[in-house]
């Protein structure tokens, strides 16, 4: 085992982007980090951020579990873990946070095993673990990630997002767990309404790989998941119908909800036009949401080595000047 410190920086995702419903994620630039190393001790871990505080910070935590996996699956004994973790990425709200945090702590438990697993069987392990590919994917590969997974091979490609699109997410100040959102969903559906989406989640891989900014306008359209979620999230359908009136090329629903994702072309003069819409769209129906511009994250996990013990620099100070907070 490595005995120095590893820190991963890893990106959010949003997921679907319409009709790739558990098919399509993409790295988005808002972080995570986590600062992992082998404890002299007992296992201590420090989390750092807004929504933290219900979170355990025991042998329970979500990290150390899932790094202990790559320990087993690496045929080396349970490890004593220093871990410490920062999150840009709002809990709960479809960015991907439970994703980038299994991605971060696999791919800072591997570094201090020694590198034993592939980014294959790191991706079959966080796919398993997160129970479908797309934002795993997205976190660990970056860019535009197309995957299938059927319950035991998990296969993707991954796409170099189309170049000159920005993305406006709004965030409504409340929480929307995945399984809720899932339990929306029905059981059957109609043949028409596969038929559309699978048309739809084709045509917008073919006009992403082919950087058809004016298809993916038409492309990005659903009818498995977000008319059933629409309930849950008030001003969600007028924002998704009439965001093109506003500047966006497109809208979706980001993953489960309840943040809203926006595209539009990066040199547009309809930004600050396509902000307010959204965010007066969701404050006509009484929804606080923050708003924030990102961009297409082009790489998976940063990984940055530390010769020093844990307690000579902290997480905050190593990593200040890039979170957001």
């Amino acid at each position: 085992m490595d005995n120095r410190r590893i820190i991963v920086k890893i990106p959010a995702s949003t997921a679907n982007l319409g009709p790739g419903f558990d098919t399509l994620g993409m790295a988005l630039s808002l972080y995570a980090w986590i600062d992992m190393s082998i404890a002299d001790e007992e296992t201590e871990i420090e989390l750092l951020g807004n929504g933290m505080e219900s979170i355990p910070r025991d042998k329970s935590n979500l990290l150390y579990k899932v790094a202990q996996l790559v320990f087993k699956e690496a045929g080396l004994p349970e490890q004593e873990l220093n871990i410490a973790m920062y999150s840009d990425i709002p809990l709960t709200r479809g960015l991907g946070s439970s994703a980038s945090a299994i991605v971060g702590a696999l791919v800072a438990a591997n570094a201090l095993a020694g590198f034993p697993l592939t980014e294959q069987q790191l991706f079959t392990i966080a796919t398993r673990l997160e129970g479908h590919p797309d934002n795993v994917g997205a976190s660990l590969f970056g860019g535009i990630i197309v995957a299938a997974w059927d319950g035991d091979r998990v296969d993707h490609i991954r796409l170099e997002p189309p170049a000159g699109i920005d993305m406006l997410v709004a965030i409504p100040d409340f929480h929307l767990a995945t399984e809720k959102a899932r339990h929306a969903l029905p059981q059957q559906y109609s043949k028409q309404d596969a038929v559309y989406n699978i048309s739809h989640s084709s045509l917008l891989v073919a006009a992403l790989a082919s950087g058809r900014i004016d298809l993916i306008r038409y492309a990005m359209k659903d009818r498995v998941h977000e008319p059933y979620r629409a309930a849950l999230i008030p001003g969600m359908s007028q924002i998704l119908r009439d965001a093109g009136e506003h500047g966006a090329i497109s809208t979706a629903l980001s993953g489960a909800g309840p943040t809203l994702l926006a595209l539009i072309e990066s040199d547009s003069q309809r930004k600050d036009e396509l902000e307010r819409f959204l965010l007066d769209t969701l404050g006509n129906e009484g929804v606080e949401a923050k708003s924030v511009w990102l961009k297409p994250c082009l790489t998976g996990p940063e990984l940055q080595w530390l010769d020093g013990p844990t307690g000579e620099i902290s997480l905050m100070e190593w990593i200040k000047g890039e979170v957001k907070a």
